[in-house]
């Protein structure tokens, strides 16, 4: 008889290999890290002794499942910000809380409360995407979980890196230090189309073609990604990243919710495989992925939870039941995505996604020993029928929870004997976890009380001290006051013409201000955009001093860019009211008396209050603004405009 290290007896075997074998009464003998036999318990105990002889007492034996895709360390950013749209969530949350919190201690924690769950849950496998990634790879190894790690790179600002040269450098570093590491398979990972550019997608293609190691990367996640992939480029998700030479890496695909046939095939003929998300993409409002197509064509489909911040949690039960769910429910077909495929989803296909299929996902001789027991013995799962050989999948699938789990192995050792996790103080994780809760309420509750901090903790802003000298006049029609301008001796320096769109967010406390989000399309000759502009300016309150009819301004200003869509702003400011102008705007930088000014004839198209001639000139002295008081009314007797209609109103005054 050969000895091995471990003899595992008395199980109903799942192996998960091409034929689904299935033994009733089953064993398997582990040598080291690796599957020496498995078959039935007969026949295996007559060729096999072993030092650890383990008695399953009929437990279901299979293989560990495989998280196909999740951001491990936001453990700590669980029950952050719900209940948002994915661009809300994101940008105006997650990304301001990591960059002012993320570090290799936050994520080393993050990652050991994450395995903590993940092996409690039965999973033996992740694949991961984060910041500080080697920080994630070095604490998963310690707790002896297999795990696909991705070094994340941005167009952005990153808690691990301030330009994107730094976040492609950290990945090549910690790929070639990682390489052949038993437990941990080193990539990298370009985070979006959305958030990266095309030079950054085509660097960290061939950074993963270089070294052979997978890309994870999510790819059509939602709607609005794909619609403006299409406005930008004049081409969905899938064509601008293999345009891009993605697909020279073995790419993994989160999400892939909104693609077409067409799209399946290229992500199918390029070898990449996808992970499918269903909690976080319901939660999220993403949508439902056409993953029952995607199986039907060969794609490789794994299942993942996403991060604990957008699922909440690392329960692989709970996704495997939901993607069956979905795909029932949006098809209206109770036989698409039966338990068994779910199930496969779970173990080998989805190491086929991970392109680690020769190392896991099932149990055969040869492959790693990653396994777990399950006890479906309980009062939720009882009884047991054997008239339908696939029973006992759809039990695991529909019935079975996470806490039925007993026992969790990898690469031979054992991580959980009778769900008692080994070199883990879940205790001391919790309170280590609830000190980082406390400093995160701090920093938000501090940030939502003011206006200012929203905006800069978004993209940042550039404060300004305005200082106008300005009047309004209203005018029955404008084009006459254009002409007599042309015809004076008044020195025309510039012409503008344009249309705006203002946002104008008020809030509770009149104390913040007033939050504008202006969108600008200049026009030209033949009145056909030629170019668009959108920022944001934080406006403080008016300081205000009278010379005859005009009135000095002095505001505080912020402004910021606005790369954001005006629906994104008003959910991630939540102002009281939002009044909105739209304005046709004829603009005209002239000089007289040897003083410059602006002169804006302008029509208030929403709402419909009439049109105006606007005359303003930056100011910086009382005496200079007292002289440009009078000159303004110069201008205005010179145009022909009617004195009594002046007045001292910013046209968000009129409309509120």
């Amino acid at each position: 008889m050969k000895k091995v290290d471990i003899l595992l007896y008395n199980a109903e075997i799942l192996t998960m290999d091409l034929n689904f074998t299935h033994f009733m009464n089953g064993a398997i003998a582990v040598n080291g890290k690796v599957i020496e036999a498995v078959g039935e318990e007969k026949e295996i105990l007559s060729r096999y002794d072993a030092v650890e002889k383990v008695d399953c007492k009929g437990k279901v034996l299979l293989p560990g499942f495989l998280n196909a895709h999740t951001h491990v360390p936001m453990t700590l950013l669980r029950g952050l910000a719900d209940d948002l749209r994915l661009d809300v969530w994101l940008m105006g949350y997650m990304l301001p809380v990591e960059r002012e919190f993320v570090s290799p201690d936050f994520v080393r924690l993050g990652t050991k409360l994450a395995c903590a769950e993940m092996i409690r849950s039965g999973i033996t496998s992740f694949a991961d995407m984060y910041y500080f990634e080697e920080d994630v790879a070095k604490a998963t190894a310690e707790i002896g979980m297999r795990a696909l790690c991705a070094q994340t790179v941005l167009k952005f600002p990153s808690p691990d890196a301030q330009f994107f040269e730094e976040s492609l450098e950290m990945a090549r570093d910690f790929i070639s230090r990682w390489k052949d590491h038993d437990l941990i398979v080193p990539s990298v990972a370009p985070h979006a189309p959305y958030t990266c550019t095309p030079e950054i997608l085509r660097a960290t293609a061939a950074l993963a073609a270089e070294f052979d190691v997978p890309l994870h990367t999510h790819l059509a996640e939602t709607a609005f990604e794909v619609e403006s992939m299409r406005a930008e480029n004049n081409m969905p998700v899938i064509p601008f990243v293999k345009k891009q030479n993605l697909f020279d890496a073995k790419v993994l695909a989160a999400h892939c919710v909104h693609v077409d046939d067409g799209e399946m095939h290229t992500l199918l003929h390029s070898g990449a495989g996808v992970a499918h998300n269903p909690s976080s993409n319901m939660k999220l409002s993403s949508g439902v992925a056409p993953i029952r197509r995607m199986l039907e064509i060969g794609l490789n489909v794994g299942i993942g939870t996403d991060g604990p911040a957008s699922n909440n949690d690392l329960d692989m039960f709970e996704e495997m039941r939901l993607a069956t769910f979905l795909q029932k429910g949006f098809s209206g077909d109770p036989t698409a995505l039966p338990a068994r495929t779910a199930l496969l989803m779970a173990t080998r296909l989805g190491a086929q996604a991970m392109h680690i299929g020769d190392l896991t996902g099932s149990l055969e001789a040869g492959k790693r020993a990653d396994l777990i027991l399950i006890d479906i013995s309980p009062l939720h799962n009882s009884p047991r029928f054997h008239h339908d050989p696939n029973n006992i999948y759809a039990q695991i699938i529909y019935a079975a929870k996470a806490n039925d789990v007993k026992d969790v192995m990898v690469n031979g050792k054992w991580l959980m004997r009778n769900q008692a996790i080994a070199g883990l103080d879940e205790e001391d994780l919790l309170v280590q976890s609830r000190e980082y809760a406390r400093k995160i309420d701090h920093f938000l509750i501090n940030r939502e009380s003011s206006v200012l901090s929203k905006l800069v903790a978004i993209g940042g802003t550039e404060e300004e001290e305005s200082f106008e000298i300005q009047l309004k006049v209203r005018v029955s029609d404008r084009k006459l006051l254009i002409d007599k301008l042309k015809n004076s001796e008044i020195e025309i320096i510039r012409k503008r013409h344009y249309r705006e769109y203002d946002l104008y967010f008020f809030f509770a406390d009149l104390d913040q201000g007033i939050l504008r989000y202006r969108e600008d399309e200049f026009l030209d000759e033949m009145n056909q955009i030629e170019q668009v502009r959108s920022r944001l300016t934080l406006i403080g309150p008016s300081s205000e001093g009278k010379f005859e009819q005009e009135v000095l301004l002095s505001r505080s200003r912020y402004l910021a860019p606005a790369t954001q869509s005006p629906r994104f702003y008003r959910e991630y400011f939540k102002p009281q009211i939002v009044k909105e102008i739209i304005k046709d705007r004829i603009r005209y930088l002239v000089r007289y008396r040897e003083m410059e000014f602006f002169i804006n004839f302008d029509e208030i198209i929403t709402p419909d209050i009439g049109q105006f001639v606007e005359i303003k000139s930056r100011t910086w002295s009382r005496q200079d603004a007292e002289i440009k008081s009078h000159l303004i009314t110069e201008l205005v007797e010179y145009l022909g405009a009617d004195k009594d209609d002046m007045t001292s109103e910013d046209y968000i005054e009129m409309v509120r």
